[in-house]
């Protein structure tokens, strides 16, 4: 079987994988730079030839052949094309490019791959400035006038106005300059006008901060009237603001209507704010009807809680009872646009939540919110505290009438303050039963109600003595709110007129650490200390006091006797200046920055002094006797004058005397009765200075007028004040202490609302 068997030679038949590795030499480009005919053909003509197109009939044509005569024969090209630049038929062919484009010949002697250029080395350095150009000039001095006003807003944020000025000025001295050089360079047409506008804007308004209004109007003349500068009308705002502050009402109106007609309705909340200024004015120059008219047209088209306010202000001006109580339900109603104090409590236990809530529970809107809430609530009060007595027959039916109204509104809270605040209106009216009445309602209030009616309590029945009542309702105002400081402040003084003063020391203390500035328990706890003997920390308490509250006229006395006490008049000075600015006619206190500086030995300040006391009180005779003894050791002329005006005025007086006493003879027993009366009286004050009703301050006098300024007498002087501040009337709002003195309208509230410049 095998016989029949052939195997195939290896000769006889093609191998199925030659070929493979065999190419056509024409396509080994890695020869090519050893191929002659090849570098031959690339540097003639041989190789720009054009390709073969003998099969296009119409494309060849013959070519002349230049002789030595200057005449050609056409010859067909051997390519069959016509050559570049040929004439055929009287038309010249048009010429072709030689070379492909982007071909170079040094990429064909061995240069390197550099796509990206980098063996050409680093790029040439740029052209250097030329600083002296006068285009180059001009930018550099535009610059700077650009960092002068910069310079100027930052130093008037601060609080530095002299400087602000100082650099709007120096900003307008070369925006001048810029532009005369401009001018000179360019066109009138490339100045630029948003420049100098920033400029005299900015200028205008550092004169106005600065008071100088007249400056400050020329410059805002100077905008408006540019008719290049577009919108400068509404700088006739500012002006009306000037005119405003130098109470030129007229003016001031005028120009918030020019301004006015000058801005287009769809400046909806610039229009409301320059009405709510003329409204303001209209106030000021006490044209009601016409604010009225102004803030209605406010409250209808964008109500808010300024207009309102005015608005209710201006019905009580012209005494409309039915206006007030429309106006004050508009008020009421002006929506807040805050959120919700329950956006604040987180829902859930997730701790990203949680810290989401923390992070914006008093960020800066919240702040704002606050901010917000609190102005409501303030023109809320102070608007009802208004309007009650006059709305109704008797202020108790206006204020029922008010709290309803509060109930039934956003501000639901402040119906509690409103009843406070009307018993504290009982207690103006001395009707002290009902004041008590009103307050008992609260006990079963909430605790910050609670606590404030309590406080109010407390320092009823201390008025009346009754220190058991007092102390019980201030144990209850403390356990209701242990960080009142009113509660903690009347808690002490129920325990200091007990005599247990240490008790009493750690209440106002306590108090002082949770309000530093409340200035009652200060002024108790230096008066204790005082009383101790214990000067050093008296003093302490006393200054801290003054600190917080410099119109005590107390503690300032109490400040002067210890610095003239301790030898230190020059330091006394500033606290009689200041008695005698708060009670400018009381002349003690004159005289007493007087003695200080006789006693310093500046007896020419002295003598000036005295000077100036004896023309507001010509007939002071304690002034009269230093003026004399002091002109005489000087060696003054002016002696003789004052010594006759003094004999004067001590023969007056002797009359005088003379006078009282033959009437006292006259009217013999029942006089004499009534001063052993009130001689009694007065003992028993001293027994009751035992007890802590009054306190006296044993400090070394001043010398008498009979004795020579140079010396300093041991004689005292008994420097009484007035025991422990009673406790204080809690304030309806903030649960803090209120006095009793008079009704303090809102007319303050009346701020200008002024836009900013």
């Amino acid at each position: 079987m095998m016989q029949n068997v052939h195997l195939a030679p290896e000769t006889d038949e093609d191998d199925l994988y030659s070929g493979y590795n065999d190419y056509n030499p024409t396509y080994d480009t890695e020869e090519l730079e050893n191929d002659t005919a090849f570098q031959q053909a690339v540097r003639t003509s041989h190789g720009r030839r054009p390709p073969i197109t003998a099969k296009i009939p119409s494309t060849a044509v013959t070519r002349p052949v230049a002789t030595g005569y200057g005449s050609k024969t056409s010859l067909a090209s051997s390519m069959g094309r016509p050559m570049t630049g040929a004439i055929q038929d009287g038309v010249t062919r048009p010429m072709t490019a030689v070379r492909a484009a982007g071909f170079t010949k040094a990429a064909l002697r061995g240069s390197a791959f550099d796509p990206l250029g980098q063996s050409r080395g680093p790029a040439p350095p740029l052209e250097a400035k030329n600083e002296d150009s006068p285009e180059e000039k001009i930018r550099q001095l535009e610059k700077k006038v650009n960092e002068l006003v910069e310079e100027s807003c930052i130093a008037n944020s601060c609080g530095d106005l002299k400087l602000a000025l100082e650099k709007a000025k120096d900003a307008g001295r070369k925006e001048r300059i810029l532009v005369r050089q401009r001018e000179q360079v360019t066109t009138p047409e490339n100045i630029n006008l948003d420049l100098t506008y920033s400029v005299l804007l900015n200028l205008a308004s550092q004169y106005s901060a600065n008071e100088m209004y007249a400056e400050a109007l020329t410059t805002f003349q100077v905008i408006v009237k540019n008719k290049m500068f577009s919108n400068a009308g509404r700088l006739k705002v500012n002006m009306g603001n000037i005119y405003l502050k130098q109470r030129n009402y007229s003016k001031a109106i005028k120009f918030y209507r020019m301004a006015l007609d000058q801005i287009p309705s769809v400046h909806k909340e610039m229009r409301i704010k320059i009405m709510q200024n003329i409204g303001v004015t209209f106030i000021k120059t006490g044209q009601y009807s016409d604010a009225i008219n102004s803030f209605e047209h406010i409250m209808s088209m964008a109500p808010n809680l300024k207009a309102g306010f005015n608005l209710i202000l201006s019905y009580f001006a012209v005494g409309d009872r039915d206006k007030m109580k429309k106006a004050f339900q508009k008020l009421i109603a002006v929506p807040l646009e805050i959120d919700e104090d329950d956006k604040y409590i987180s829902p859930s236990d997730d701790p990203h939540t949680n810290l989401v809530i923390e992070a914006i529970k008093n960020d800066r809107l919240r702040q704002m919110e606050r901010e917000r809430k609190a102005m409501a609530e303030k023109y809320i009060m102070t608007a009802a505290k208004l309007i009650a007595p006059v709305i109704e027959t008797s202020f108790a039916v206006g204020y029922d009438w008010c709290v309803e109204v509060v109930k039934a509104s956003q501000y639901v809270e402040l119906a509690n303050d409103l009843e406070i605040n009307k018993a504290i209106t009982y207690l103006r009216q001395k009707d002290f039963n009902q004041a008590v009445e009103t307050l008992k309602m609260f006990e079963k209030k909430d605790s910050r109600v609670k606590s404030a009616a309590a406080t109010n309590l407390s320092f009823l029945y201390y008025l009346e003595n009754e220190f058991a009542q007092a102390s019980s309702y201030a144990d209850l105002a403390v356990n209701s709110d242990r960080y009142n400081p009113s509660a903690l402040t009347n808690k002490g003084n129920t325990v200091f007129a007990n005599g247990d003063y240490e008790k009493a020391a750690e209440f106002y203390k306590e108090a002082l650490r949770n309000d530093s500035s409340c200035t009652e328990a200060l002024y108790n706890i230096g008066e204790l200390y005082d009383s101790e003997g214990d000067k050093s920390q008296a003093f302490q308490y006393y200054y801290e006091s003054y600190r917080y509250f410099p119109s005590n006229i107390e503690v300032i006395e109490w400040l002067g006797a210890y610095y003239i006490d301790t030898q230190f008049c020059e330091k006394a000075i500033q606290y009689f200046e200041r008695a005698s600015l708060i009670q400018p006619t009381q002349v003690k206190w004159q005289l007493m920055v007087a003695s200080c500086f006789r006693r310093s030995g500046n007896y020419q300040k002295a003598l000036d002094t005295y000077k100036d006391i004896h023309r507001k009180f010509p007939e002071n005779v304690e002034c009269l006797r230093f003026l004399v003894r002091l002109c005489t050791d000087i060696g003054l002329k002016e002696v003789q004058e004052y010594a006759t005006k003094l004999k004067r005025l001590e023969k007056m007086k002797e009359i005088r005397e003379q006078r009282i006493k033959s009437g006292r003879d006259g009217s013999g027993g029942p006089r004499s009765r009534r001063e052993g009366s009130a001689s009694s009286d007065s003992g028993q004050n001293c027994s009751a200075s035992s007890k802590g009703e009054r306190l006296s301050a044993k400090l070394r006098a001043l010398p008498g007028t009979n004795e020579p300024y140079e010396s300093s007498s041991n004689k005292e002087i008994d420097a009484s004040y007035v025991d422990p501040l009673g406790p204080q009337i809690e304030r309806p709002k903030t649960a803090a202490k209120k006095r009793i003195d008079e009704d303090d309208f809102a007319d303050e509230e009346l701020g200008d609302d002024l836009l900013p410049e």
